[in-house]
């Protein structure tokens, strides 16, 4: 017999049907005379309710069910008589696939912190709050690529070993198949690459932008989604070594078309969680709910998980200059009575995660996307504007979280680029390909990215970034 999935088995209106499902024990209660194992098997954050009649024949296989053990049962649905579920599985015959020792599985019917979650990462999808959040993150892979397509933008994959850095930070893994211990050397003693692999120093990509742009040349519309890399030594909630980026870039695009095109995803994505993902937004939800009432009253967050979503999906987000915006944190109150670990003092001032929450969630009330930054702050790429001050850049900024997005207007004058290229002392050779895209029908573009793993902690509510991807990569962790 085939096996049906729980999620579909719960769906049913129908009882007396013979059905098989499989899956893990999370719980196992018994009588006297009965026994109920809650059964999951992933595809649901609802449990299915196992009912085994106790006899004689029986107890020397019950004795063998701990939590954690995965069970194959034929049986038959019936009308649930307990409440929180309207149907149960009857068994008829249960099966041990893999059993448990309870004295080693870690994962025991308690709360676990997260912290050591993230110590048993290889079984931490079993749990509730885990199987919300990954079942939530393909929904959201599947929401991305479904709005890019329904759009008419192209799927580009862009080189995950590359020898530029694109944000110009520096902050690369290298890669190399030289032998570390043995180096060679040319003759003034530097590393000699032209004995590597690809014959020059390549590292792990920072970002897929570059070769997208190159793409949206020919192709017009074109979006990346694949994995990229940072080697900054930070252990915050909010950084990873490796993470995944979308990013898409668009010919013909002006900075009003990225914006709009930006509101328009962000608002897709979100709708699209809560009209496909609800049951396991409702439990995170609740979950987040708990989490707050251990923190002192000022630190609690003004909103609960789904109002922040449906506050995203229903305001238009407020369309700000930077240098608006540093006037008002200025003038704040927050500002004036020291109340940021930041304080903002003037034009040119890197905005950080304090004063993008400000804007968000005192002042305007709305989503926010700041434009118009000074271009010292900003990348080489970036389309300068007529004061000689500023660049198109945009910032999108969320309630909770600060800035999930940063994009640009892209610089489509070849004199400009390769003036700004020589002013950050980017090697000109390694970006000749770049460059000759402005002399080659050149045209006005733009486009952005999107951190999917801070669109994640946005979804979920999850406080921490090495809970919303399943291994995560940080300083001095590698595991799994």
């Amino acid at each position: 017999m085939k096996r049906i999935k729980i999620a579909d088995v719960l769906k049913s209106e129908s009882f007396g049907n013979e059905i098989l499902v499989k899956g893990w024990v999370r719980t196992k209660r018994v009588s006297k005379n009965v026994c109920f194992i809650a059964l999951n098997d992933g595809s649901t954050i609802n449990n299915l309710q196992i009912v085994i009649d106790v006899t004689p024949e029986m107890e020397e296989l019950l004795a063998k069910i701990h939590t954690g053990a995965s069970l194959s049962v034929l049986g038959k649905t019936v009308e649930s008589a307990g409440s929180g579920q309207k149907v149960e599985l009857q068994c008829i015959n249960p099966e041990i696939l893999g059993q448990a020792n309870p004295d080693e599985y870690p994962l025991q019917p308690k709360r676990h912190s997260l912290e050591f979650l993230r110590e048993i990462a290889h079984l931490r999808f079993r749990t509730n709050t885990f199987s919300a959040v990954f079942r939530i993150r393909h929904a959201m892979t599947f929401a991305i690529h479904k709005f890019f397509n329904d759009k008419g933008f192209s799927n580009i994959h862009t080189p995950i070993i590359t020898g530029s850095d694109a944000e110009g930070a520096g902050e690369m893994f290298q890669v190399t198949t030289l032998d570390i211990e043995k180096m060679p050397r040319t003759e003034d003693g530097k590393i000699d690459y032209t004995q590597d692999f690809f014959g020059k120093m390549t590292n792990l990509t920072v970002s897929g932008q570059l070769e997208a742009e190159l793409a949206a040349m020919g192709l017009s519309e074109v979006y990346t989604f694949g994995p990229t890399f940072r080697a900054e030594n930070s252990n915050t909630a909010r950084h990873l070594a490796e993470f995944w980026m979308i990013e898409p870039e668009m010919a013909f695009y002006d900075i009003n078309d990225d914006m709009d095109l930006a509101e328009e995803m962000l608002q897709y994505l979100v709708k699209y969680a809560l009209e496909n993902c609800r049951e396991d937004l409702e439990f995170l939800h609740k979950r987040r709910e708990e989490e707050q009432k251990q923190k002192p009253q000022n630190e609690r967050d003004s909103m609960g998980l789904i109002d922040r979503l449906e506050f995203v999906v229903a305001n238009e987000f407020a369309r700000v200059t930077y240098t608006e915006a540093i006037d008002i944190l200025k003038n704040s109150n927050a500002n004036k009575k020291g109340q940021f670990a930041y304080p903002v003092e003037s034009w040119g001032t890197d905005l950080q995660s304090e004063h993008e929450r400000y804007l968000v969630e005192k002042h305007y009330k709305k989503p926010v996307i700041l434009i118009d930054y000074p271009k010292e702050i900003k990348a080489f790429y970036m389309k300068q504007n007529e004061d000689g001050k500023t660049v198109r850049a945009m910032d999108v900024l969320f309630p909770q979280i600060g800035e999930i997005i940063g994009g640009s207007q892209r610089e489509e004058d070849y004199e400009k680029l390769l003036n700004r290229i020589n002013e950050m002392h980017i090697p000109e050779k390694d970006m000749w390909w770049y460059l000759e895209t402005r002399k080659f029908g050149t045209v006005p573009h733009s486009g952005f990215g999107l951190g999917f793993e801070r669109l994640m902690l946005f979804v979920t509510g999850m406080g921490n970034i090495r809970d919303v991807i399943p291994f995560p990569r940080t300083p001095k962790n590698a595991e799994f």
